[in-house]
C-alpha cells in the first residue's frame, strides 16, 4: 500500500507574521503534531516573508492559504479538517 503524503503546514516566519501571531502558532502546532503523533502525518515548515504582511499572520496548509489567524487554535481546527480531508 502506498504511503499517504504528508501535509504541509508552513508558518510565515517574517517578523511580522511571527510578531502578529505565528510565533504562538508554531508551538502549538509543534505540541499538537507530538502529542497526537503526527510527525509521519505533518510536515512543519516556515518560510521567510511572502509579502503579505499586511494580511498576516500568513499560514499555508496544504494547498491553501490563510491569512490574518490570530487564534493559535484555529490554526489547529484548520490542520484537523485538512488531515480529515487527506483520510476521506
Amino acid at each position: 500500500m502506498a504511503e499517504k503524503e504528508k501535509l504541509a503546514v508552513e508558518l510565515c516566519m517574517g517578523s511580522s507574521c511571527f510578531a502578529r501571531g505565528n510565533s504562538t502558532a508554531l508551538g502549538y502546532v509543534e505540541s499538537y503534531i507530538e502529542e497526537n503523533g503526527l510527525a509521519d502525518r505533518i510536515e512543519l515548515g516556515g518560510h521567510l516573508c511572502i509579502g503579505e504582511c499586511n494580511n498576516g499572520p500568513h499560514i499555508r496548509i496544504g494547498d491553501k492559504e490563510y491569512s490574518g489567524i490570530t487564534d493559535p487554535d484555529c490554526v489547529i481546527d484548520i490542520i484537523k479538517k485538512a488531515l480529515e480531508e487527506q483520510d476521506a
